[in-house]
């Protein structure tokens, strides 16, 4: 007969599978857990990265409300950061904790 530890501890493992999956175990010997972003090619990585780094630029620079001119392009794309934020949020997470 099961105790009621045992069963608690399998329905935990029931949960943590199900919920606990953005973090995707190491496939070699490394410590590193790996996430998943969704991109539709890499077109769309750049301008994620392109964008990411004007973000920072603009929080680096205290006294500038604009990006420098020697930037090509120097309108960021707010919604596209919030997608891949989003995709990082770990909303199952708060779910099982919850």
């Amino acid at each position: 007969m099961e105790t009621k530890e045992s069963k608690d501890l399998e329905y935990l493992k029931k949960l943590m599978s199900r919920y606990l999956n953005t973090l995707m175990m190491p496939v070699d010997n490394t410590e590193y857990y790996t996430a998943e972003i969704k991109l539709l090619n890499y077109g769309e990585l750049g301008c994620v990265i392109s964008n990411m780094l004007k973000l920072c630029i603009l929080g680096l620079d205290t006294e500038s409300q604009k990006i420098s001119k020697t930037i090509k392009n120097p309108t960021i794309d707010v919604a596209l950061i919030l997608e891949v934020v989003l995709q990082l949020f770990p909303v199952d997470k708060f779910e099982l904790l919850s």
